[in-house]
């Protein structure tokens, strides 16, 4: 199965485990009860518990990215589209689906090492074919590549304009109808021409759009000194660690690169977001060894949103003492 296709650089191999870490975290949470998730172990077999703080700190990456996709579909129905970059072994489309949204397409990418695992799984699993089985439709495989009657997913460099436009138009994409673009901890990792020049054909190129994009954040300090070394260790090298000096940074690199606007919040923002009565449940269920690192990791991750045209700009956070609410309507 791993053909030539498959191949890639010795450099990449580092950020490709990245997406066994994500997903086995993942699946420590929801092992715990942190948030359900009935798929994730169809591709992360075995995982070893997790730190609380890290269970914490990807409770709250989940829930930050699935409020921006709740709101985003209030303001659209069904009638959009949603392309992940960077998929890795990412759930959402199963559990939109469980939550009565059927997109009008729903588009995974990644390098084609992972999309092959991904395809695999897939393939093999009755309850996940079953999903994005539709009655009139067919689904295609090919060893990296799946194309079903709205939901893809296909391998491909994110530093290939021309390879990334045409595994889109394979997916069907509509370049007209309302889109968000996710990306968790993805651009970090491309060289900083070869992102803008992502970010610029993608804002050039939708006509109405939303992009949610989690990554660091606050990598000058000292906290964040210590991240990057433990990364580079990893050899997982933060190609583009110049747009996470800050959430200014953050947001200007959208705006750089043709996107009308963007704002960007920190963690703990995001995490004081939620219900109170949510975050009171999750707090109870694990004690924390350290608050002060769970904070520092608040601290030191985000999430932007940035947008094309005019359905997705009125985006806002209000703090209210303890408890805030993320708006995006």
């Amino acid at each position: 199965m791993m053909d030539r296709q498959l191949s890639f650089h010795g450099d990449e191999s580092g950020v490709i485990a990245t997406n066994d870490d994500a997903s086995e975290s993942k699946r420590s949470c929801v092992k715990l009860n942190y948030y359900r998730d009935d798929y994730i172990a169809n591709f992360v077999k075995i995982s070893e518990k997790k730190a609380p703080e890290i269970n914490r700190g990807y409770y709250a990456r989940v829930k930050g990215i699935e409020i921006c996709v709740e709101k985003f579909l209030k303001k659209t129905g069904e009638k959009c589209q949603i392309i992940n970059l960077g998929c890795g072994f990412d759930t959402l489309y199963w559990r939109l689906r469980d939550a009565g949204h059927l997109v009008q397409n729903f588009i995974e990418l990644d390098f084609p090492t992972v999309t092959a695992k991904k395809c695999y799984q897939i393939k093999r699993n009755k309850v996940l074919l079953d999903k994005i089985h539709a009655e009139d439709g067919e689904i295609r495989f090919s060893p990296t590549d799946l194309h079903a009657t709205n939901y893809h997913i296909v391998g491909v460099d994110l530093r290939s304009i021309d390879e990334v436009s045409n595994k889109l138009k394979q997916s069907d994409v509509d370049f007209h109808l309302p889109t968000i673009f996710l990306a968790e901890c993805v651009l970090v990792y491309i060289e900083t021409a070869n992102c803008n020049n992502l970010l610029k054909w993608l804002s050039s190129n939708f006509s109405s759009a939303a992009f949610v994009n989690y990554e660091q954040v606050n990598m000058n300090d000292r906290f964040g000194e210590v991240m990057l070394s433990n990364l580079r260790a990893r050899c997982c090298n933060l190609a583009g660690v110049e747009a996470c000096l800050s959430l200014e940074t953050q947001i200007s690199r959208f705006v750089q690169c043709g996107w009308n606007g963007a704002r960007s919040w920190d963690m703990c923002q995001i995490y004081d977001s939620l219900p109170i009565q949510e975050r009171q449940r999750i707090e109870k269920i694990e004690m924390l060894d350290e608050g002060e690192l769970l904070v520092q990791l608040f601290q030191h991750y985000c999430i932007t949103v940035a947008w094309v045209g005019e359905l997705f700009q009125d985006i806002e956070i209000t703090v209210e003492k303890r408890l805030s609410t993320l708006m995006i309507d």
